[in-house]
């Protein structure tokens, strides 16, 4: 079975044509290579990928492999060979430009810092996850919360099989793919602390918790946690502050961005384990979350909270509005005095509140009910109503 990922392919048609370097980065096995292979053939002289021998041969005198190219060139695992990025730069100052680079990376801590660094004013990133729900479809919901959005686990022909790539994904992503990236934490110790992430998930993040539990300090904590968020594997969602004399969170939350991830460091093996399992709902807050980022792409986000109970999922600022998302796994959601207070507090211009039902309804005049699949049609608009 093949998934089309038309919105993507098109955001890297167009950042080809504007940018002279195209960055796509993304969690490894999220399909990035698969999206390249459209735009270049892996057996095309402008297709490098450095996990091939053959490739890092071609590349053994990377100016003279590169510098005669024309149209676009791909570079796959572009982390692998640090030193072509000041090549990249001196190779798209040109004029007239022969040709334009789309390099792939799993969002090493070094191809950040360098791409940022030596491609300064000439580099746009697209970042891409695994499937989202426009792109498998409103009736593969449940599969795609249950397995996440990474092709191989959501593709996989039975649940077994899921599950297993998801298990051998987890152990070699600790044991090969981050010591690639010269992460020197010893596998083990990231493997107790990302399992141990897994219960906090959807909550207000307290270092000194985890920290305790595996006798290390809080920053060393904090580390592995910013470094997990580095590789796409967890979201830090920021608090938002207001100045309304009130005392408000100031810790951010944490997500999994890959719900099937999750389920898999939470044991669950199944849908009866996962509707049973007390962190379904939290599961479902993030996995709901992160279709919104996914539709939306909102220009900032962040959540609400006070220290009296008051708080809101979502708040978004996208195209100079303000606007609110609640995510209730019930039946029929009502008003609520929180969704009142942050109406009032956050001056939202509309708050919508997300649930797996199949019915749109008003609340209010600021405040609609929408269903989860809306988000499959992948646009604003299909969330929150236009400006009048």
């Amino acid at each position: 079975m093949m998934i089309v990922r038309p919105a993507l392919h098109a955001s890297i048609e167009k950042a080809l044509a504007r940018s002279r370097v195209v960055a796509l980065i993304g969690p490894r096995q999220c399909g990035k290579t698969t999206l390249a292979r459209q735009f270049v053939s892996a057996d095309s002289l402008t297709y490098f990928d450095l996990e091939d021998p053959v490739s890092l041969a071609r590349l053994d005198q990377p100016m003279t492999a590169l510098r005669d190219l024309q149209g676009t060139v791909v570079v796959d695992e572009i982390q692998r060979r640090p030193d072509l990025f000041p090549i990249l730069r001196m190779l798209c100052d040109r004029e007239p430009l022969p040709a334009r680079f789309l390099i792939l990376g799993s969002a090493s801590p070094n191809l950040m810092r360098q791409a940022s660094e030596t491609l300064a004013g000439r580099l746009e990133m697209i970042q891409m996850g695994g499937f989202s729900l426009p792109e498998v479809g409103a009736e593969a919901q449940a599969t795609h919360w249950r397995r996440g959005g990474f092709p191989l686990s959501f593709l996989a022909g039975t649940e077994e099989d899921s599950l297993s790539w998801r298990k051998n994904f987890i152990q070699t992503f600790l044991e090969r793919d981050l010591p690639q990236m010269g992460v020197a934490i010893p596998a083990s110790s990231l493997y107790r602390f990302w399992s141990m992430l897994a219960h906090y998930h959807g909550q207000v993040w307290n270092a000194a918790e985890p920290a305790r539990a595996l006798g290390i300090s809080e920053s060393t904590v904090r580390r592995y946690l910013d470094l997990l968020q580095t590789v796409f594997m967890v979201r830090q969602l920021q608090p938002w502050y207001e100045n309304l004399g009130k005392r408000q969170v100031k810790s951010p939350k944490v997500y999994f961005r890959d719900t099937g991830v999750l389920h898999q460091l939470l044991g669950i093996r199944s849908e009866l384990d996962l509707l049973t399992q007390p962190k379904s709902g939290a599961s479902w807050e993030g996995y709901v979350v992160e279709e919104i980022f996914k539709a939306v792409t909102p220009d900032e986000a962040y959540f609400w909270g006070t220290h009296n109970g008051a708080e809101l999922d979502l708040l978004i600022f996208k195209d100079g509005r303000r606007l609110g998302v609640e995510c209730k796994r019930v039946d029929a959601p009502r008003m609520t005095s929180a969704m009142r207070v942050a109406l009032a507090d956050l001056q939202l211009e509309h708050l919508v509140v997300i649930y797996p039902g199949d019915h749109a309804y008003p609340l209010d005049d600021r405040v609609t009910v929408t269903p989860l699949a809306t988000i499959a049609r992948g646009s604003i608009d299909a969330l929150f109503p236009a400006r009048p």
